[in-house]
């Protein structure tokens, strides 16, 4: 703390052993005292708050949070995200929401009007985020309109090209002494690898 209590005191009590000893008590006290009205503050706004008060507004909404996996940063997301997510609605809305969720440019909200279908192409790895987009898909779709999710995966394909050659002997030709069951159909010599 800035002021110490002990400087409101009357100069006679400084010098007061069990004085001192309480000023130490009372300054510590007054020190969490401060940081509790300090996070009081701080709970008042969902971007500040800390997780008690993250688990109690995911509790006011419905929100099976899991800690262990999910983050204060994404947690706070999903809280203003519902918070905000009022009609009424459109498409640039929805793309501003995904945006703002899952990042610039890595959503693409698309519609059919003639076929009433939505079609919201992604690219996520992360199951909480999936399953908070997909929220605020059908919190937002309209009832006449279909939801498709397109999720697409980036990722490289390597090519590889290799040529083999194998032999086949084929004896089964006709106007021969081959016999059904006798002798096998053909021959197979092991492969060789050319390329």
């Amino acid at each position: 703390m800035p002021n110490p209590i002990s400087s409101n005191w009357p100069e006679y009590y400084l010098g007061v052993k069990d004085f001192m000893e309480l000023a130490v008590t009372e300054e510590a006290e007054l020190q969490l005292a401060s940081f509790a009205i300090e996070q009081l503050f701080n709970d008042q706004f969902v971007l500040t708050s800390g997780a008690d008060a993250l688990k109690r507004r995911e509790t006011m909404l419905g929100i099976k949070a899991d800690p262990a996996i999910e983050s204060f940063d994404f947690r706070r997301k999903r809280i203003v995200n519902r918070y905000s997510t009022k009609p009424p609605f459109t498409i640039l809305y929805l793309q501003e929401r995904l945006d703002y969720l899952v990042g610039a440019g890595k959503t693409l909200v698309t519609r059919d009007v003639a076929a009433h279908t939505l079609r919201v192409a992604t690219a996520l790895e992360n199951s909480a985020l999936f399953k908070e987009v997909e929220y605020t898909v059908r919190t937002i779709l309209p009832a006449n309109m279909i939801y498709e999710q397109q999720t697409s995966v980036y990722d490289q394909i390597g090519l590889q090209e290799h040529i083999v050659m194998r032999k086949f002997d084929r004896r089964t030709r006709l106007n021969t002494t081959w016999r059904l069951g006798a002798a096998a159909f053909a021959n197979l010599e092991p492969e060789v690898v050319i390329k």
